[in-house]
């Protein structure tokens, strides 16, 4: 049977050089990480994890755990990030989802269970865990929420700037009674698109309204529930920014229900640019929250992490921007 060590006498490198390159390290010069294969390749070679895992004292697992599952994350969002996620790591390893809400008890999450761990975090509620990881030594990286905390690895967005993007645009097209559909009040997330929002209303000379401020949970049944309050205020806005896709397409739904042309007679925004935004109707106008690029980079500093826990920790923030299609129209006064 072909080991690594006939790989590496072959290749003349070192054993550790050969077992880094089959596992797709970062650390690993892709002329040698190709010859090294190519070797393997031609000798056949077929790892033994479970020998791999004993010798080499790996789980060959990277946890990924959201905030919560069941509460303020939509099914679109969950979906788009696993499959992100399952796309960019090494085959060589296996993904376990979880919740931190629905945790009893940390013990379980351990360096003997896990390799790495990807922290999705959307609230402060979070951060026991998050310490609890950084002092078992696990690598792991944080992603969608800003910790403010150089000692820890974390690639976010500015969603603050998006939402503020977003309603910026609708001011362009000179709406002036804007609304705003909220996400879950828990969520760090939710807070800065608020503060997005606020901000472009009060740069813009706007005035705010307390009744165009209708909350939400990112559901699409929660917006379909908000839009339906915000027909009925006395001066029914003329647009209405979303904190996300999902609420932005049931407030099209609420619409549609009610016969209610959008944009002829209002205007919606969303925030995420879901993989069906461009396919609603009409499609949506929406912030692009890059989470496929934050999801790639986030793996690729995990694995780094993985290689050599020494690495110094970074922040990574990754640019929002608006994309226009049809949903968002001119105001004819």
């Amino acid at each position: 049977m072909v080991t690594i060590k006939d790989i590496a006498k072959i290749a003349n490198v070192s054993h550790t050089t050969v077992s880094r390159a089959l596992n797709n390290s970062p650390l690993i010069k892709k002329v040698t990480s190709d010859k090294i294969k190519a070797i393997a390749k031609e000798l056949n070679y077929s790892p033994n994890f479970n020998a791999k895992s004993l010798v080499l004292k790996k789980s060959y697992m990277i946890g990924l755990f959201f905030s919560s599952i069941d509460r303020g994350t939509s099914s679109s969002f969950l979906s788009q990030i696993v499959k992100s996620i399952t796309d960019l790591i090494d085959t060589n390893y296996q993904l376990a989802v979880n919740s931190i809400d629905t945790l009893e008890n940390y013990e379980f999450v351990n360096r003997q269970r896990y390799d790495g761990i990807i922290i999705m975090s959307q609230s402060e509620d979070d951060n026991d865990f998050i310490y609890y990881i950084k002092n078992t030594g696990i690598p792991f990286v944080v992603l969608n929420r800003n910790l403010d905390d150089s000692t820890i690895t974390n690639v976010i967005s500015d969603d603050q700037n998006g939402a503020c993007l977003a309603v910026e645009y609708l001011i362009e097209l000179g709406h002036r009674n804007i609304a705003i559909i909220e996400g879950e009040k828990s969520f760090k997330s939710a807070t800065e698109r608020i503060e997005g929002f606020i901000q472009a209303m009060i740069k813009h000379n706007v005035p705010i309204s307390q009744a165009n401020f209708i909350s939400g949970d990112y559901s699409s049944e929660s917006g379909f529930v908000a839009m339906n309050q915000l027909l009925q205020n006395e001066h029914t806005p003329t647009a209405v920014f979303c904190s996300n896709d999902d609420m932005a397409i049931g407030a099209l739904n609420a619409c549609y229900a009610k016969r209610i042309r959008v944009p002829e007679e209002i205007s919606i925004v969303g925030f995420d640019d879901i993989c069906y935004s461009n396919y609603t109707s009409p499609p949506l106008t929406t912030v692009n929250r890059p989470m496929a690029e934050i999801s790639k980079q986030g793996i690729q500093a995990l694995i780094s992490l993985i290689e050599d826990n020494e690495l110094e920790p970074k922040t990574s923030v990754i640019v929002s921007t608006l994309k226009i299609r049809e949903s968002a129209a001119k105001l004819d006064n």
